[in-house]
């Protein structure tokens, strides 16, 4: 075969450090366009993206040619700066957490992950951000410690 085809679906989730709320309404769409952009630069596509003021969720067709874990390096490493520079003005107030959830998803569930993403705020209104992914990370079978959902490693 002389191409490569492929069919990568990914949620991936992160949060402001300290779960902090620092992801405001007046500027969260421009981060989003600018997270976007990112992802289309590493030849990956954005489905669905939102969240709520600690964290959010990203819906990503990925490219086999880029390593999961870089193309989310990038996204934290240029939006906290991109953050930094236009919103605080040059200070360096936001930074994302360290660490990621990511989860793989078929074709089949894709719209409802979709749906999901889009209804983050009414979602949040029922379930923190600490429930939200301990039930993620048990209904995808992922070993983890509860001392660590959103607290940095010591």
């Amino acid at each position: 075969m002389s191409n490569t085809y492929s069919q990568i679906y990914v949620q991936v989730v992160f949060a402001v450090q300290f779960r902090k709320a620092l992801i405001k309404e007046p500027w969260k769409e421009s981060l989003y366009a600018y997270i976007i952009g990112i992802v289309n630069n590493n030849k990956s596509k954005v489905l669905v993206i939102n969240g709520v003021e600690d964290h959010i969720h990203i819906l990503i067709g990925l490219s086999p040619d880029i390593p999961l874990s870089m193309l989310v390096k990038d996204i934290k490493q240029s939006s906290s700066k991109w953050i930094n520079q236009h919103i605080h003005k040059g200070k360096s107030v936001f930074r994302w957490q360290s660490g990621f959830a990511a989860f793989s998803y078929g074709r089949s569930g894709i719209e409802a992950v979709a749906n999901y993403i889009r209804n983050q705020e009414e979602h949040h209104k029922r379930t923190s951000t600490r429930q939200e992914q301990i039930i993620f990370l048990k209904a995808f079978n992922v070993d983890f410690d509860e001392r660590y959902i959103f607290k940095e490693p010591e």
